[in-house]
């Protein structure tokens, strides 16, 4: 992808007045609300909750872009149309979350850190090849007393 194909494709996700669709929760997350409501916790379970959202009528008219997971960019329909597919022919450009988590930080009780940047290069590759347009890195920042901040100087 080359400066004007992003300069193009931000422009399109911001035109409108049109949102994001963030239907990037991951499989834990999206198991834990499932099982809440006696649903089962399976992949087939999740594409098919998944299809339900890509295949709502007129969803292009007020969502520009869907920011998706690992899991369903690889997904498809239960007709074989690629989950990819099915929101471009709706007129909306499928983005992918690209960290992996955010986890304990080491010896820092209450931090959390994103991980992801180990074979993140591959995976974007991959997801363009897949169709992805952009991405998202989500960063969990804790603030508050007793928890260090990193790059504020202390001295």
């Amino acid at each position: 992808m080359n400066a004007q194909d992003l300069i193009d494709t931000a422009r399109m996700l911001v035109a409108d007045y049109k949102g994001l669709l963030a239907m990037d929760e991951s499989n834990p997350t999206c198991n834990k609300r499932f099982a809440k409501l006696g649903i089962p916790q399976t992949e087939e379970a999740r594409r098919a909750y998944r299809e339900l959202i890509i295949t709502t009528p007129g969803l292009g008219e007020y969502i520009s872009g869907a920011i998706l997971y690992d899991e369903t960019i690889r997904q498809q329909k239960q007709d074989g149309t690629l989950f990819v597919q099915a929101i471009t022919d709706a007129g909306i450009i499928p983005g992918i979350k690209v960290d992996i988590g955010a986890k304990d930080m080491a010896g820092h009780p209450g931090e959390k850190i994103t991980e992801g940047l180990d074979g993140l290069r591959d995976r974007l590759k991959e997801y363009f090849h897949k169709g992805a347009r952009f991405a998202k890195w989500r960063a969990v920042i804790t603030i508050g007393v007793g928890i260090s901040q990193p790059g504020l100087y202390r001295g």
